[in-house]
């Protein structure tokens, strides 16, 4: 979907999410404890939401398809992916670029 795509490209680092979506909001703590500011997209809040929703599943995010993490214009995953990344210690090495100084 060309939302997608455009967010995804224009931004280093993407979460689309449900606003009642608990690991969606785990996940965007977990970004900016890593001192990174992701565009958080609620699918839930856009009229075309659930076009979204089955666009991202057909990039290959899990069902349900959020959180869905996009860095540097790459499908990560979900929880588990970026959770699995984070302990293994290769999640901080993706997000050095987009991390704030302050």
């Amino acid at each position: 979907m060309e939302k997608i795509q455009r967010l995804t490209s224009d931004n280093g680092v993407v979460i689309f999410t449900k606003s009642t979506c608990c690991l969606c909001y785990a996940v965007t703590i977990l970004f900016h404890e890593l001192r990174v500011n992701p565009v958080v997209f609620e699918i839930d809040q856009d009229p075309e939401g659930r076009e979204m929703e089955k666009a991202l599943l057909k990039q290959g995010c899990n069902s349900p398809p959020v959180p869905a993490v996009f860095i540097g214009g790459k499908l990560v995953g979900s929880t588990n992916e970026v959770m699995t990344l984070h302990l293994s210690g290769s999640l901080i090495p993706l997000l050095k670029p987009y991390q704030s100084l302050s």
